[in-house]
């Protein structure tokens, strides 16, 4: 207790609402959140629908018509059965532009009790934090961005355009939901653009110095590949020349040595403009040269070889499951190999398909794809979304950077970059670094002040893009 106070006092004295007394919607958010953490919405349990069914409701209590809440049951993959919410808040009078578009999940990852210290479906407050799966990723930043809503309602704001909140019940599995609502939803669904509580956020070190707050402009694309090779096979006893297995692990050897070309867009130039400010060394000499010439690719091999820089500057493909063989004594008829690649935003699934095939240089060794995701555009850095989210944090923390950030991973906002509505992942919480990088993992936990923080943070950036 007395450590995680030391830790925090830097924050809470570089906040311009410490000296303020308790805002209440901040234990009207802390009830919500212990509702959202205590409800299991892990894919198979089909809770979802409840988590739903309760969050509409405090809608309805607060005002919201019937007509402006959907809670749209679905089928998942493996026939996970969940469900989206969507509310709409119609702007006061004709809107003058398109609607904003809120978006978070209500989905968690699984979590067995075996594995942390405590129930991670049972909310917990101690030491400073809250504990429960979804507290950081995502119900947290999702009850915070709901928060703000609520809290905007009450306080007589009218919005001149519609806002509209979407939470799907799929984002950590098939996000089935998200590319619906890109599509069939968009009665609902259509906008400018997007606000999502599943991206951006900050980092602090123990000692209280600020890491920077990412605002997500990019998502790298997700798809996999099946590398098969086959053979007629025979008795172990009487060894082939060719052999599927021998086959396929040259052609695996092929695709771990190659690099595929860098580049750069707006996003991640943005981001290493601002990391070279404060990188020393021959990183730092690195990303400045980069920066200065993009097809300078040694510069770019320096900065992809640093683990915390890995995927930034390139398309990256990696061996992620391997099977072979039917037998122990005969020759391997079959051998397989699963590739999964996370492209650079604007470059075809299709091409690096195209491309592996020439790496794999054998035409025994048959490159497939195996899903049907579309490369993305990066979201262009809008000077409302971007000078909100800035002020909104440096009303908090006046001398934290903005870091614009690439995804390597992937979130709902895809399916609608995919569609040509920018996302913007724009979440206001933040953690200590590293002792708080529990998202996925064991006693997943957020900061009791990141969650306050997050709270006014998004209701300062909707009062303000809401208002034009």
């Amino acid at each position: 207790m007395k450590r995680l106070a030391l830790i925090l006092a830097p924050l809470l004295l570089s906040t311009s609402a410490f000296a303020q007394a308790p805002d209440p919607w901040v234990a009207r958010g802390r009830t919500m959140l212990e509702h959202a953490i205590n409800i299991p919405t892990v894919a198979g349990r089909e809770k979802v629908p409840e988590l739903a069914t309760y969050l509409a409701g405090e809608f309805r209590k607060a005002g919201w018509a019937d007509a402006d809440i959907h809670i749209i049951p679905y089928v998942g993959e493996a026939d996970n059965k969940t469900a989206a919410l969507i509310l709409r808040w119609p702007a006061a009078g004709a809107p003058k532009s398109k609607p904003i578009l809120l978006m978070g999940h209500l989905d968690v990852v699984e979590a067995k009790r075996e594995d942390w210290t405590i129930d991670p479906f049972v909310f917990a407050e101690k030491d400073g934090y809250y504990y429960g799966r979804g507290t950081a990723d995502i119900k947290g930043p999702t009850v915070a961005m709901l928060t703000a809503l609520l809290k905007l309602k009450a306080a007589g704001f009218k919005p001149k355009r519609d806002i509209v909140v979407l939470l799907t019940g799929d984002e950590e599995t098939a996000e089935i939901g998200a590319k619906l609502a890109a599509t069939e939803w968009r009665k609902w669904t259509d906008a400018e653009y997007g606000l999502n509580a599943d991206a951006g956020g900050g980092a602090f070190t123990a000692d209280g110095r600020p890491l920077g707050f990412g605002l997500q402009t990019a998502e790298k694309t997700f798809a996999d590949y099946t590398l098969t090779v086959r053979n007629k096979g025979g008795h172990s006893s009487r060894p082939r020349p060719d052999n599927a297995i021998y086959e396929l692990a040259h052609a695996l050897e092929r695709i771990e040595a190659y690099r595929f070309e860098p580049a750069m867009n707006e996003t991640t130039r943005a981001y290493y403009q601002v990391r070279q400010q404060d990188e020393k060394g021959p990183l730092g000499d690195a990303m400045r040269a980069w920066l200065k010439d993009p097809k300078d690719g040694k510069a770019a091999d320096l900065i992809e070889a640093d683990p915390l820089e890995v995927g930034s500057t390139r398309t990256r493909c990696v061996a992620t499951l391997l099977a072979g063989g039917h037998a122990d004594n005969a020759l391997p008829q079959l051998a397989t190999a699963n590739i999964n690649c996370r492209i650079l935003p604007g470059v075809s699934p299709d091409a690096i398909r195209d491309e592996l095939e020439k790496v794999v240089a054998d035409p025994g060794v048959v490159v497939t794809r195996r899903d049907d995701n579309v490369s993305t555009a990066a979201s262009p850095l809008r000077p409302d979304v971007v000078g909100a989210f800035t002020d909104a944090v440096h009303a908090r923390f006046p001398s934290a950077k903005i870091v614009p950030q690439m995804s390597a991973g992937a979130t709902d906002g895809a399916k609608f970059r995919a569609v040509g509505i920018p996302i913007y992942g724009v979440d206001g919480a933040w953690i200590i670094s590293p002792e708080d990088e529990r998202a996925h993992g064991r006693d997943e936990r957020l900061p009791v002040k990141a969650f306050a923080d997050d709270i006014d943070h998004w209701h300062r950036m909707l009062s303000r893009l809401a208002a034009q």
